[in-house]
């Protein structure tokens, strides 16, 4: 992998992952972007890992697209602006299924079979709180500073924003951030629904929720994830029978077998690799 990204992998299957530029506030450059696709691609065809913890280290989670990238984009056109690699491909050739490369960066942890929480602290700005967003969870210190900051720059949000903001909160609230680009607390993410909850230490937090998902049924985790992301966009007769046909599946096998046993018997469940 990049040096971009330190992995730790713990033994109940928890992978950490932390973004590793700590000297440019974890700033996305193209060696990152290739390296959170890279990462969210191989997590995706892990069938041992059991849930994801995204940060960053040194004093932020992700102040957004770094200074060379913007200064690229003083010379022209979208295609190639940020650099070398996949997310330096033409902006509307699609790369990555419905996703060019850069909305892909966001969009990979939703195609992450388990769960993927995002501790955040110190800023997300930009494509850094896009990345944030593409989590299923976000922990956020009070006293982070977000943004939706495309507009500072003439821009708009690129990287899957708009998708991923309207699951979160109301549209007027998103028009307004995307208008402003002002800078608000993590407290205010909590009241819009940018974070799910806040914590003094986001990475702790949610290290301990990573841990006890990886105690839970793979096979039921990972259909719960998959219900999830279908009913962004799946109607009331599609959504209703993935239910049935994902409970199907999982009442009387092993592992929901074991969650039963486990529990009749007051004691931890040990469970196989998801089917």
């Amino acid at each position: 992998m990049s040096d971009r990204i330190e992995w730790t992998r713990h033994p109940d299957g928890v992978v950490e992952l932390q973004l590793a530029r700590a000297d440019k506030m974890n700033a996305l450059d193209p060696a990152m972007f290739d390296a959170l696709i890279e990462a969210g691609e191989a997590l995706r065809r892990d069938a041992a890992v059991r849930a994801v913890v995204i940060s960053g280290r040194g004093k932020a989670f992700c102040a957004g697209l770094d200074m060379a990238s913007f200064e690229r984009m003083q010379q022209g056109a979208g295609e190639g602006v940020l650099g070398e690699g996949a997310a330096g491909a033409d902006l509307v050739t699609r790369t990555h299924g419905i996703s060019n490369a850069a909305q892909h960066v966001a969009m990979v942890w939703r195609d992450v079979p388990v769960p993927v929480i995002a501790a955040v602290h110190g800023v997300a700005f930009g494509g850094g709180l896009q990345v944030a967003l593409g989590a299923d969870i976000r922990i956020v210190a009070p006293d982070t500073k977000l943004s939706v900051m495309e507009i500072k720059w003439g821009l708009v949000p690129d990287m899957a924003g708009m998708v991923l903001m309207r699951e979160l909160a109301r549209s007027d609230v998103v028009r307004e951030l995307t208008f402003t680009g002002r800078i608000f607390s993590g407290e205010e993410a909590l009241q819009i629904g940018f974070a799910t909850r806040l914590s003094a230490d986001p990475l702790a937090e949610a290290l301990q929720m990573a841990h006890e998902i990886a105690g839970k049924s793979p096979d039921a985790v990972r259909a719960g994830k998959r219900l999830l992301n279908a009913a962004m966009s799946q109607g009331a007769a599609e959504l209703l029978m993935a239910e049935s046909v994902e409970q199907k599946a999982l009442i009387g096998s092993a592992n929901q077998a074991e969650a039963v046993k486990a529990n009749i018997e007051r004691r931890p469940p040990r469970f196989s690799p998801p089917a």
